[in-house]
């Protein structure tokens, strides 16, 4: 049997998951973890290990949100690490860092140099944000998962500008602390 490179192990593992086998959704998210901490670390400034964490958690939020955007008849690779740079842009603009290096034009896959443990990978991503209180779950789902603005959110929401920023960074400080309570 002809072992399969790891870019096509991807592919066949997304396409599983879009068919809706579980498991093999649970081993996708793993393996585009550990790819995008592979992608994400080049870019970001050295030392920022919380940045990085934080930034493989949103793309694998928002990879969860738009997987239905996904073709199957197309490599994984190229559309995981669009979304990763849209979230690493999205970071920047929110932050206003000049020290950030934002490659754009490299997409190319990368090998899956990063942490081998990846248990947050199997956790429900669904079922920890509706544990979010609506204060930041609402932000969370407009801003990371369906891409609006914090403005565009506000004006959807009803909530103001100020409560759609405290929401996500409360929001996402809670989802981490319980996908560490999962993991452990």
């Amino acid at each position: 049997m002809a072992e399969t490179n790891p870019s096509e192990q991807l592919d066949r593992l997304m396409r599983a998951a879009l068919a809706g086998d579980q498991a093999a959704y649970r081993d996708f998210l793993t393996e585009a973890a550990q790819r995008l901490r592979a992608f994400l670390r080049r870019r970001l400034p050295s030392g920022s290990l919380a940045d990085l964490e934080d930034l493989v958690q949103e793309t694998l939020l928002a990879i969860h949100a738009k997987r239905h955007t996904f073709d199957p008849r197309e490599p994984v690779g190229p559309w995981l690490y669009a979304i990763a740079r849209y979230r690493m842009i999205d970071m920047i603009r929110r932050r206003r860092t000049e020290g950030i290096r934002v490659d754009l034009d490299d997409i190319a896959e990368l090998p899956a140099d990063g942490d081998p443990q990846e248990a947050t990978a199997s956790i429900d991503l669904d079922r920890l944000i509706r544990t979010l209180p609506p204060q930041m779950r609402i932000p969370i789902e407009l801003t990371k998962l369906e891409g609006m603005s914090v403005q565009d959110a506000a004006s959807r929401s009803g909530m103001s500008v100020s409560a759609i920023k405290v929401g996500v960074h409360r929001g996402l400080k809670r989802l981490a602390r319980l996908v560490r309570t999962q993991e452990g």
